[in-house]
């Protein structure tokens, strides 16, 4: 909050925010738009009513359904699976989680959710020994999703170290460079993310835009990006689909 209170003070023209917790930002971030300042979001929402553009990596529920069904790809549609996760408070990861499970649990009824959500703070250590934990607690378990860049990595840290690699899948949003020795040995299968610098520089070209009261259109041809989607509400920005990268493809990109 004290850097968006200084951006304030310095009279920055736009400001373009990805909270961990939404609510402790909204009193600063109103007062941003009480100054004039355009506000916008990015990676994962603020309150919708402080901010002219909420621009996003991919549709929710797409990416939430996604997820599941590539989980379902390696397991099966019939077992035990658990969602690991990086903190309970951001609203991306748990809009994610929680339209992955409606899915689920409509789609694959034969699919178990073990417990709730584990969170693991943003920690890739953490991740690694509440997954132990979960192996130890559910020896039937065949599926884990790891929600945030750490929590997949984690995971697969831990199959890899006490569980032979295919005995229990794992999958979830992690960059591909730092996927890349566990998807070589298997440990994860596969990491469901997009390109973070295109993210920022989507991010960057609309406050552009904003300031040089340019309308946003449904469909634009971003330079670098490619067509975007504008949601019915006139401020949601849908960047593009998710890529799958994998054993075979994450060595062709340096993110």
């Amino acid at each position: 909050m004290k850097v968006i209170e200084d951006l304030i003070s310095k009279k920055v023209d736009a400001i373009a925010v990805a909270p961990n917790d939404a609510a402790a930002l909204t009193p600063v971030l109103k007062k941003a738009k009480e100054a004039g300042i355009k506000v916008l979001d990015w990676d994962t929402p603020a309150d919708p009513s402080l901010v002219e553009l909420s621009v996003h990596q991919i549709d929710d529920k797409v990416y939430a359904e996604h997820i599941i069904d590539s989980l379902v790809g390696l397991m099966g549609d019939n077992g035990e699976y658990a969602v690991v996760t990086g903190g309970l408070s951001a609203n991306n990861l748990n809009t994610w989680i929680d339209l992955g499970q409606k899915y689920a649990k409509s789609k694959y009824p034969g699919l178990k959710l073990v417990t709730d959500r584990v969170p693991t703070d943003e920690k890739q250590q953490v991740a690694y020994q509440k997954t132990l934990d979960l192996i130890k607690a559910y020896p039937n378990l065949k599926g884990i999703v790891g929600y945030s860049t750490p929590a997949p990595l984690g995971a697969a840290q831990a199959v890899q170290e006490k569980k032979p690699q295919g005995k229990i899948a794992v999958v979830g949003t992690a960059l591909p460079t730092d996927s890349g020795p566990f998807l070589e040995d298997g440990s994860l299968n596969v990491a469901i993310l997009w390109d973070p610098a295109k993210l920022g520089y989507l991010t960057v070209y609309l406050a552009k835009q904003l300031l040089e009261g340019k309308k946003i259109e449904n469909g634009a041809d971003i330079p670098n990006v490619g067509k975007i989607e504008l949601k019915s509400d006139g401020k949601t920005v849908i960047m593009g689909p998710p890529t799958d990268f994998k054993k075979d493809n994450y060595k062709k990109f340096n993110f």
